[in-house]
């Protein structure tokens, strides 16, 4: 299975934090913000993650080769030499997508996922594949649910998800429920597709709507989009108010500071390095 990041060019929403270094490699709790999707992809089941980069794309690879060996996976990078917009690198990546892919035991379409290289959430890329299958249609976005719902475009859902259409900013309520900026597509998903500049969000899933193509799948927990700098220190703060939450800190802090033995337990797993830093700065403070 493959997945498409969606990383974009020069940053500039997030500086002085891009100046001296590619968006997807600044420090998330102390380890580039593209790795914590990578090693949940990974999770997933992933094996092939493309980053859609129209900056520095050899150093993105050059940087995230050792954490593909750890993870067992290969990461590679489809550049844009101008703006392809939110949908337009998906058409440029549709070679490599379509390449190597294992025909699913249920005879079901290849699927792969699609997201922005700003979110961060606990994501939940093997509930969205269950979902996604069950459902057989040709897309899935994630959407979360928000306080103020008049502030953005909201996407409007029947019960069991399907999703009916977009309201852009409603001002009387429709719908508490936006974008997420994680998907899951089908391959005929490419016919939809061109290599030129694409909004998703206008282009191509208001006719997928229209067509009864698209459905929904509610985030649990936490989301944010750490775009921007003020919202990059919201974001720590979530990510790390959940780590304590799922993470019990001593029993953590032990995984952390010593080496496995030989005859642990199977159900304890070791932390790698990078996350055993956040955990250890999470305690200090």
């Amino acid at each position: 299975m493959k997945a498409l990041i969606l990383v974009g060019g020069y940053g500039t929403r997030l500086r002085p934090l891009t100046l001296s270094s590619p968006k997807p490699l600044v420090e998330f709790c102390n380890k580039p913000i593209v790795l914590h999707q990578i090693e949940a992809l990974a999770k997933a089941g992933v094996t092939h993650v493309i980053l859609a980069v129209s900056y520095k794309a050899d150093k993105l690879e050059e940087e995230l080769n050792c954490y593909a060996k750890q993870l067992g996976i290969k990461i590679s990078a489809t550049y844009e030499s101008e703006p392809l917009g939110t949908a337009g690198p998906i058409a440029l990546s549709k070679e490599v997508l379509e390449s190597d892919v294992i025909t699913e035991s249920d005879g079901g379409d290849p699927v792969f996922f699609v997201l922005n290289s700003d979110i961060i959430c606990d994501y939940p890329f093997t509930e969205l594949l269950k979902f996604h299958r069950a459902h057989k249609k040709e897309g899935t976005i994630v959407v979360t649910k928000v306080t103020e719902p008049s502030k953005y475009g909201v996407v409007v859902t029947r019960d069991d998800g399907l999703v009916e259409s977009f309201v852009e900013k409603p001002q009387t309520f429709v719908s508490n429920k936006i974008n997420a900026g994680l998907y899951i597509f089908n391959h005929k998903v490419f016919n939809r597709i061109e290599v030129k500049k694409t909004s998703i969000e206008t282009e191509v899933f208001p006719f997928m709507a229209v067509e009864d193509e698209l459905y929904a799948f509610t985030l649990k927990g936490f989301w944010m989009d750490v775009g921007q700098p003020p919202d990059y220190l919201g974001g720590m703060c979530l990510y790390l108010k959940h780590l304590q939450q799922t993470c019990p800190m001593l029993w953590c802090l032990r995984l952390c500071l010593y080496p496995p033995q030989p005859n642990l337990s199977s159900q304890y797993c070791w932390t790698p390095p990078v996350l055993s830093e956040s955990i250890v700065s999470l305690v200090q403070m």
